[in-house]
């Protein structure tokens, strides 16, 4: 199964469960309930450990960066990120009543009770709340960014390790599993043909929003530039191209890093913004989430605003920028958001998981592909400041 790619994986799950679904009897249904039930116990249970594990050394890296450049670099991807948010909470906004009209007429008011519940269930209380977990977050990273001694960065970036392990081995391993569970206890419902139309429909808008997105990156990137964005895209295919079959913004950047130098963009810039855009610039993964956030609750009878969704688009933009580099990383990192101040339940944030990880890998390629773009506006606004280069290269 290793050798089968994530996103295989994941559709492989969803069409055997609508299968399996079809036909199974309840007591069938009722095993994988109970593993359903355990797995998204446990998944509560980790996400405070996610959101420390990966913010507090994200933060606390980042913020002994001394030069002009890194703060300019994290400025624009960070920017760049909240952009891609608001386009597609407009694009979905607009879009959604129309794409979704069917889906949304149908919309069941608690999908909790078409849905069989497990065995038994085990509780896995997490040690704190989300926004307890956020908090301790961002006052160990900006503490360990004041301090000169590594002592304590060195501990929180063990931690993030062991977490990240624990993502990679346990969490995505067995979220295919978790994924069929789901749409085979909604087949026997008689929820699935709803939400494999919504599925559907929202990749399609999700790819075109990409596309469009980048085109505006390049747009911008190529008149600062004073070259064809078109010519810069293309030159920048390949990455995407990698991107797409890795599913990771780091296992690309040797392509990135070579494609970006050939639109133009100088070797020390290149050298010193690739490797920090593919962990901190998360348009593409940005536009996904938001996309299939307020897909998921209209699916639940439910309205996003954007009293709602701009304070999530802003923390999200913060909380992706430590999201694990392993296919799935940034849904993972994302879910104590979602439940926070999106109000999602077990079953949405189950839900979540499946429409993202089935396109996680086109978030990703749009990422790899933008950060290209980022570079050369970097490359443009910095001219005259490459002494810093020296510095923040030491301090990165």
């Amino acid at each position: 199964m290793k050798r089968i790619g994530l996103l295989t994986r994941i559709l492989l799950a969803i069409g055997l469960g609508v299968v399996l679904g079809s036909f199974a009897p309840e007591s069938v249904i009722k095993v994988f309930a109970t593993f359903n039930g355990l797995f998204g116990n446990f998944l509560n249970f980790a996400i405070p450990l996610i959101i420390i594990a990966f913010i507090a050394p994200g933060i606390g890296a980042m913020g002994r960066g001394a030069g002009k450049i890194l703060g300019l670099t994290t400025g624009v991807a960070y920017g760049s990120t909240i952009i891609a948010g608001l386009l597609a909470f407009a694009a979905a906004t607009l879009l959604f009543p129309v794409l979704l009209e069917n889906q949304a007429s149908q919309a069941f008011g608690d999908p909790e009770h078409a849905l069989l519940s497990g065995f038994f269930t085990v509780e896995m209380a997490p040690i704190m709340g989300v926004m307890t977990a956020l908090l301790i977050a961002f006052v160990l990273g900006i503490g360990v960014s004041s301090l000169k001694s590594n002592y304590l960065l060195n501990i929180l970036d063990e931690f993030r390790m062991i977490v990240q392990k624990l993502i990679e081995k346990v969490i995505i391993p067995l979220l295919p599993i978790h994924i069929f569970g789901i749409f085979a206890n909604m087949t026997q419902g008689g929820q699935v043909s709803s939400i494999l139309g919504v599925f559907f429909k929202v990749f399609i808008m999700i790819i075109t929003l990409h596309l469009i997105y980048l085109a505006i990156q390049y747009t911008i990137a190529g008149s600062l530039s004073k070259q064809s964005p078109f010519a810069m895209l293309k030159t920048m295919t390949p990455a995407y191209f990698t991107a797409l079959g890795t599913q990771s913004s780091a296992s690309t950047i040797p392509v990135t890093l070579e494609r970006t130098k050939k639109i133009g963009v100088r070797d020390r810039i290149a050298d010193f913004c690739v490797p920090l855009l593919a962990t901190i610039h998360v348009a593409g993964s940005t536009i996904t989430l938001v996309s299939c956030a307020m897909a998921v609750m209209l699916i639940q009878g439910e309205t996003a605003t954007f009293a709602q969704m701009f304070p999530f688009i802003l923390m999200l933009g913060i909380t992706m920028v430590a999201a694990p580099g392993v296919p799935g990383g940034g849904v993972v990192a994302a879910l104590g958001l979602l439940e926070s101040m999106l109000g999602f339940t077990g079953t949405m944030l189950s839900l979540m998981l499946a429409l993202y990880m089935a396109q996680d890998s086109f978030g990703t390629a749009c990422n790899v592909a933008g950060d290209g773009a980022i570079s050369m506006v970097i490359d443009k606004l910095s001219s005259g400041k490459s002494e810093d280069m020296e510095t923040s290269a030491k301090a990165g």
